[in-house]
This record gives C-alpha cells, sequence and structure tokens, in this order.
C-alpha cells in the first residue's frame, strides 16, 4: 500500500522554523519529523510515499527524490481534506496516510496494520498528559475521540476533554473498500456544497480538516474503527510544542537504543 505523507501546507505558527523550510524538515532529537515518519512506516515494511507538496515543495523533492510527489497548487488557500485528495489515484487501492508535523513510533504503525477493517485510526489514550504544558495549543485544538471498543463514534474538536477517549494523531489505514467509501463520500459533499459550502466549525469546504469529513461518515453510519496507543506522541504545531518534543522524544530515543 501507498503511504500518504500530507506535507503541503507552510507551519506559520512554527515560525521562524519554517521561514526556510517545510514543517517537516524540523529536527526533533537529531532527525528531522519527516525522518522519524519513515522509520515508523519502514520498519513496517511500508516505503512506497506519496508526498503532498506545496510549500517549498523543490526542497522536499530535492531531499527524497525517492518519492512520489503531488503538488497542492491552491495549498495556501484550502486545507488538509482538499490536500489529501490531490494524491487520489494513489489511494484506491487502499492506504496509509499520516500528517507530517507529528512523531510517533513503529509501534502505532505495526498495530494499525493489524486492523481488519475498512477504515481504522490511530488514537492517543494518553493524550491528556500531553496537553498539561500545552498553553500554546490548549485541549479545545485536539482532534478528540470517542471510541465504543474498537469503533468510533465520534472525531471532533468540540468534544468535550473528559468525554474523549483520546486524540486522532493523524494516522490513519483505510483498506481499498474503505478508501473507496470515504471519495465517494467525498465526492457528494463536494457535490453538495462546492468549495465554499460549510461543513463543521464554521469553515468553508475548501478548509476543512480530515476529521470534519471522518465525523460526518460516522454520523451517517459509516463504520470506523480505531487502534489505542498510549502515548509516544507529538503534534508539534507551535514553538511550545518544539520545545516540549526535543526534550521528551530525546529521552525515547534513548530508551529505545
Amino acid at each position: 500500500m501507498n503511504v500518504v505523507l500530507i506535507g503541503a501546507g507552510r507551519g506559520s505558527r512554527l515560525m521562524p522554523l519554517t521561514t526556510s523550510q517545510p514543517k517537516s524538515f524540523t529536527t526533533v532529537a537529531g532527525k528531522r519529523i519527516l525522518d522519524w515518519t519513515l522509520d515508523a512506516f519502514r520498519k513496517n515494511g511500508l516505503d512506497q510515499f506519496v508526498f503532498v507538496s506545496g510549500y517549498l515543495r523543490e526542497l522536499v523533492q530535492r531531499e527524497y527524490p525517492e518519492f512520489t510527489f503531488v503538488e497542492n497548487t491552491d495549498w495556501a488557500n484550502n486545507n488538509i481534506l482538499f490536500s489529501l485528495l490531490y494524491a487520489r489515484e494513489h489511494m484506491t487501492d487502499g492506504f496509509y496516510s499520516s500528517y507530517t508535523d507529528t512523531l510517533f513510533t513503529a509501534d502505532a504503525v505495526r498495530e494499525l496494520m493489524d486492523s481488519p477493517y475498512g477504515i481504522t485510526l490511530v488514537m492517543d489514550t494518553e493524550w491528556r498528559d500531553r496537553y498539561r504544558f500545552r498553553s500554546e495549543h490548549p485541549e479545545s485544538d485536539g482532534e478528540k475521540m470517542v471510541a465504543e471498543g474498537d469503533r468510533v463514534v465520534r472525531v471532533s474538536r468540540e468534544i468535550v476533554s473528559e468525554e474523549a477517549s483520546g486524540e486522532f494523531t493523524g494516522v490513519i489505514k483505510m483498506t481499498a473498500a474503505g478508501a473507496a467509501q470515504f471519495l465517494e463520500f467525498y465526492d457528494d459533499l463536494r457535490g453538495s456544497l462546492g468549495t465554499e459550502g460549510v461543513l463543521a466549525e464554521g469553515r468553508p469546504f475548501r478548509m476543512a480538516y480530515f476529521i470534519h469529513q471522518l465525523d460526518r461518515m460516522i454520523q451517517e453510519g459509516a463504520d470506523v474503527h480505531c487502534v489505542p496507543v498510549p502515548g509516544d506522541y507529538h503534534e508539534i504545531d507551535t514553538l511550545q510544542d518544539y520545545e516540549l518534543a526535543k526534550g521528551d522524544w530525546t529521552r525515547f530515543a534513548e530508551n529505545r537504543e
């Protein structure tokens, strides 16, 4: 299966680190965030990477010529969901996908590989421990999830923290059947909303997040599942996140050696 890496955005909240390099090039514990991501997939035998590019596309192409590249030509005016769909032709046989501003482990990917379901998300169950120190990215910004067993019943920022089972890490697997369902749902939404109709949180469809469509699918009866991971995950959205991750992920890397 292909691994689709969503990396078109600039990461303005991480400035000045993203002034001359993509967000995914930020170095944590001696490696770029992107290289930690590649390691997590490669350790599970997954090495067919499709990179959705945009900001500083030429730099990523020069550094990672082994990738298949697709370009989000309007990256400054759209968001994660639209960005992912630029890789549509690489999704139809089933795919894995990840954000490119997160740190996670090969164990998370291994759990995902073992899931038999059409759509499966990785959920961090110890997410609130990390948010204690994230004043610049509070829990209200978290892509929270509610699960009953391994079945996801809601994924939304609007979930009350105390009711959340965990946080979506941005790592997902879809089988061919799951991808077909996802793409058909996207086409229906785009047909009904256009680019400017509101899907969730008052955002025009072109600015929707991945979770907005996933939650709408769940509410309309789609079968979405999850695998839990207890921590060993970081989102790096702000400079504060970066400082927190540097110390924590360095300790993690040392303990894994």
